[in-house]
């Protein structure tokens, strides 16, 4: 396949994004401070203190997932945060907003004074992308399959147009950054028709954006999105086929941010079984109609059942990509 580094021109535009660095090991009364102000932020989102109104929306917060890399949950898909000797990558960059902004930023700087050089966008929809244009006025590289830049010409999020990658891709791409790599890949559509997985092969994780979740799957049939459960299925193996123990999900189960190379497997046999089974259905003519109501989720887990009301907004877009397989499979 063709690979692509970091453009050079990108890369010195770049390095105009420079952070302070944070609280160190050093620092024991700010840390503790910090810690507080946490505390107080996590009371705030659960509703404590309030005497009525919706709860707050919970606070980003950062975790090392290894040495050198880091999560940020809230405020919308997960961010990965790969810290190197020349600067950090980062993969998505939460809803749209310039406090989400502000607060990832203050996350990032409290983990590392190196400069963001390159941010890779996993798929169009805002929880994803919403804070591209910060970065690039910033004079980040943004990169992202050929794809998403088509879909944000279609995307009309309330908060209004999410901005365009400045690098494109066609089907893989590698940034080479301070010693380490970082690779991206497109296999087709999964959730979305853009989506990218980022492998950071000398730590052995996987940045998935929502081709892999902690949740069970919703393929994205409408608008811009072009999901293919199909599709998907390919995309699940190519991952399998890399070299990690860690991923870290678009977004998470309810008990970690990250995932094991077992819980990938798990999500993976999950998704392989209910699509085959759909699929075999389509195959042997189940009207539209009846689909939902006779694929068997029973012995899958809690909340992958299809035979409810969500689904039933999928139906449409979920017939015909399994139609168009099931065709393609009797040539």
């Amino acid at each position: 396949m063709l690979k692509k580094t970091l453009p050079a021109i990108a890369v010195a535009a770049a390095s105009a994004l420079v952070f302070t660095a944070g609280s160190t090991m050093a620092q024991q009364d700010q840390d503790k401070q910090a810690k507080q102000d946490q505390a107080k932020k996590q009371d705030q989102a659960k509703g404590k203190g309030k005497k009525g109104g919706a709860p707050a929306v919970a606070p980003q917060e950062i975790q090392s997932v290894k040495l050198n890399l880091y999560a940020i949950s809230g405020a919308g898909a997960n961010v990965t945060v790969r810290v190197t000797s020349a600067g950090v990558i980062v993969v998505d960059t939460k809803n749209r907003g310039d406090n989400n902004f502000a607060e990832m930023m203050a996350l990032i700087k409290s983990v590392t004074n190196q400069p963001i050089k390159a941010v890779v966008i996993t798929d169009h929809r805002e929880d994803h992308s919403g804070n591209t244009q910060n970065f690039i006025d910033a004079g980040a590289a943004v990169i992202a399959h050929e794809s998403e830049k088509a879909a944000l010409a279609l995307y009309n999020p309330a908060t209004g147009k999410v901005a365009p990658p400045t690098v494109t891709y066609a089907k893989d791409y590698t940034i080479k950054l301070g010693g380490t790599e970082a690779r991206v890949y497109h296999w087709g559509s999964a959730h979305t028709g853009d989506n990218s997985v980022v492998y950071f092969p000398d730590l052995k994780v996987i940045a998935a954006g929502d081709a892999v979740v902690g949740t069970p799957p919703a393929p994205d049939f409408g608008g811009a999105s072009n999901a293919s459960m199909v599709e998907w299925r390919a995309t699940l193996a190519a991952i399998e086929k890399l070299d990690f123990d860690t991923v870290i999900p678009g977004h998470s189960p309810k008990d970690s941010t990250i995932m094991t190379r077992f819980e990938f497997l798990q999500f993976k046999h999950s998704f392989d079984t209910l699509t085959s089974r759909a699929l075999e259905l389509v195959k042997n003519g189940t009207p539209k109609d009846q689909l939902l109501g006779k694929i068997k989720t029973s012995d899958l887990p809690d909340g992958w059942a299809v035979d409810n009301s969500t689904w039933q907004a999928r139906l449409d877009g979920l017939y015909a990509d399994l139609q168009k397989a099931a065709a393609g499979s009797a040539k």
